[in-house]
């Protein structure tokens, strides 16, 4: 069976100094297992361009299938990405018309003007496709080059994780040769908090990618969406270990004081 690598590249200099926790990359290697791609780098490097630039180009240079980035797409002076994948791939960087038009939209329902540094965030190179962000402002940018999806996505972790999600939905057509399933419920009643632990316990014993996706009020009113995702060359095997791991997450929900409203 072909194998399907994939590489990582976490840009930002509070990572490397120790002040973050590098939370982004394990997220986004585990849904990458989970599709069944096999990671096979994760790069960390500074809010400079030439790191940047080497950072791209070493890894379009080993061949991967996917390249994802995560970090440096702010309104911010060191945020760099953009204008640091545009240098390694060497292609301009344009106002993207799409990207602009979702900015306006987010900063138009505030009434926030689009100053200079708001704008910045739709600048993307040229050809990219920008993926949108329901839980922040800036887009990531998609870009296909030379065989390779390359996504750049923002650093903040909770829109890195729906900038991912949204461009696995609606963007990734091309991906290994192997069953993916994935099945999710609504739990009612129980705080995210509570019951993470329980789901980091889940994802060792079971090895899939299990994600709480918040849709009530943590506090007064929680409700969760639980996604359990996997991939195998055996369709019976992984559809087994999906139907275990979340028979046994609904038990728990229910012991925590939770309903299943949607099975």
């Amino acid at each position: 069976m072909e194998i399907w690598y994939a590489e990582i590249i976490n840009i930002g200099n509070e990572i490397l100094t120790g002040r973050t926790v590098n939370t982004n990359a394990s997220h986004i290697a585990r849904r990458l297992t989970s599709l069944g791609y096999t990671v096979r780098r994760i790069t960390v490097v500074r809010d400079e361009i030439e790191e940047i630039v080497s950072a791209f180009k070493e890894a379009i240079s080993r061949r991967p299938k996917i390249i994802i980035s995560t970090g440096g797409l702010g309104p911010t002076y060191d945020d760099k990405t953009n204008e640091g994948l545009a240098k390694a791939l060497n292609i301009e960087l344009e106002l993207n018309e799409i990207a602009y038009k979702m900015l306006l939209e987010k900063y138009s329902k505030l009434n926030i003007e689009i100053t200079e540094e708001r704008r910045k965030m739709a600048i993307m190179p040229k050809g990219s496709i920008p993926v949108e962000n329901n839980v922040g402002v800036a887009p990531g940018i998609l870009i296909l080059y030379q065989g390779i999806t390359i996504l750049a996505t923002p650093g903040v972790p909770k829109e890195m994780e729906d900038v991912v999600e949204n461009f696995i939905k609606k963007y990734l057509k091309d991906r290994p040769n192997v069953k993916y399933l994935e099945t999710s419920f609504l739990l009612e009643g129980v705080m995210e908090s509570t019951i993470a632990p329980y789901v980091k316990q889940l994802v060792k014993k079971y090895d899939l990618y299990i994600k709480t996706h918040p849709k009530g009020q943590e506090l007064s009113k929680p409700l969760l969406e639980i996604q359990i995702a996997g991939s195998s060359e055996n369709e019976a095997e992984i559809k087994e270990r999906i139907q275990k791991a979340s028979e046994e997450l609904k038990e728990i929900g229910v012991k925590l004081g939770g309903v299943i409203t949607q099975s």
